[in-house]
């Protein structure tokens, strides 16, 4: 078992490093946990990333606290889940407070214009990276082609993309019996081997009695803050309605933060009015720029919703507690989720026909991450885009003639970095994010 001090300090610095979105997240964990650590086995990190995926709410983080759970019990999970996102909280409070006081500046655009594209190349070189890993059968290839197809393409729900890779692979898996020990469970063909066996992780054998007591613990720590202002703040609802609006929609984030974005900006903009139409996008844009999971957004609409409608409180008091508030109830479900069902995903584990059909999620987890660069470069590599729906086909396409040849130049520099180069993710930002901003400076001198 790893020390609990030595496995806090290495979340403390995957924490540091969780930029990029879910893709990025996990190539961290990847590479300090099984490449460069040796703490846990490949197919192991499959195995708990497969369950972690089927669950609402960020899977980067999650895939966190089981695999800290796996290396020191709960309190390593909640280290691990609290370190994870902690960097972000406090980036995002700060760049929140910033836009509220000084709004846009010409300058932190130029930073956004150069981060943005850096992102992009974060994004393809983690799919590399998790694929080669992943996908080791032409039919795992078929199905991580067929999710990015049918999200990107047919704009199928993500629940059913995953729900049928999961079919897929139990029906493989009943007549390719090697798909499953292939990819994801089983014993490891890549790699060395971890210095931690797999008996020698940590396990509980799930009880009623320890599922009730932690769904039961786990659903007064979700809700206790939000009864709270619900019984002692009368001056303004804004706290309630946050509080139970982003708890409903810590439940149904399947798929990451773009599968609700859309949904959670409609009710910020248009009934709520916790934002004026245009901010979700800057809030993405801040949220981009700092560590751990895309979902942080909320915490920026609830720090501008709670500002603009603040009741008795000082605004930026109520700005704060705000953003404390939905930080919450977002996140604990996630601790929630892990710790009731690690130990009965851990029972399963060598279940043959859990594992095939858990093997065909991971394949189109690639997909569905492919989808999510696709997205990243239709919306920051061109300045308009237009929508086809004939049929089932439902697809967004970049308006060619707006293409942005300094979006397009700095995510080349990014690409030739991190796959020429190698360098890593925060190397890369901080370059792209300094020629963001030569950009801007060469341009206002001209």
């Amino acid at each position: 078992m790893i020390p609990l001090r030595e496995a806090t300090k290495a979340w403390f610095a995957i924490s540091l490093q969780t930029f990029g979105g879910p893709a990025g997240q996990i190539a961290v964990m990847q590479h300090k946990l099984v490449d460069e650590k040796r703490w846990i086995g490949q197919q192991r990190f499959l195995h708990a990333l497969n369950f972690c995926t089927l669950l609402p709410g960020p899977e980067a983080q999650q895939l966190a606290i089981y695999t800290g759970w796996l290396l020191n019990g709960t309190r390593g999970g909640m280290i691990a889940g609290s370190l994870f996102v902690l960097p972000g909280v406090i980036a995002l409070m700060a760049l929140s407070a910033i836009y509220v006081r000084f709004g846009e500046t010409d300058f932190i655009s130029a930073i956004f214009a150069g981060v943005a594209p850096a992102v992009i190349a974060i994004v393809v070189s983690a799919i590399q990276r998790i694929a080669k890993r992943a996908l080791d059968h032409r039919v795992l290839v078929a199905i991580a082609l067929g999710a990015f197809l049918a999200l990107t393409v047919f704009s199928v729900p993500f629940p059913l993309v995953i729900l049928g890779a999961g079919i897929v692979g139990w029906l493989l898996g009943r007549c390719m019996p090697s798909i499953a020990r292939g990819s994801g469970h089983g014993a490891a063909t890549d790699g060395p081997a971890p210095l931690i066996s797999d008996d020698a992780l940590h396990h509980e054998l799930p009880s009623r009695r320890r599922s009730l007591l932690i769904l039961t613990f786990g659903l007064v720590l979700w809700f206790t803050p939000v009864a709270a202002f619900a019984v002692f703040v009368d001056s303004t609802d804004v706290f309630v309605d946050q509080g139970l609006f982003f708890s409903g929609a810590a439940v149904v984030t399947f798929g990451g933060a773009y599968a609700v974005l859309s949904y959670v900006a409609h009710q910020a903009v248009s009934v709520y009015g916790w934002l004026a139409p245009g901010e979700m996008v800057r809030g993405l844009a801040l949220a981009e720029t700092t560590p751990g999971p895309l979902i942080m957004v909320v915490q920026f609409v609830a720090f501008v919703g709670a500002y603009r409608h603040p009741g008795s409180f000082d605004p930026w008091v109520a700005a704060v507690l705000a953003s404390l508030l939905v930080t919450w109830v977002t996140f604990v479900p996630c601790f929630l989720f892990v710790l009731l069902g690690a130990p009965y995903v851990e029972r399963l584990r060598h279940n043959r026909h859990l594992a095939a059909a858990l093997t065909g999620v991971t394949a189109a987890v690639v997909g569905v991450i492919a989808n999510l660069a696709v997205f990243f470069a239709l919306h920051n590599l061109f300045d308009k885009a237009r929508s086809v729906d004939e049929g089932p086909v439902h697809l967004d396409l970049p308006v060619l003639s707006s293409w942005d040849p300094v979006a397009f130049g700095i995510t080349g520099v990014a690409l030739v970095v991190m796959f020429k180069r190698g360098w890593g993710p925060m190397r890369t930002l901080g370059l792209c994010a300094a020629l963001g901003v030569a950009v801007y400076v060469v341009e206002l001198a001209w």
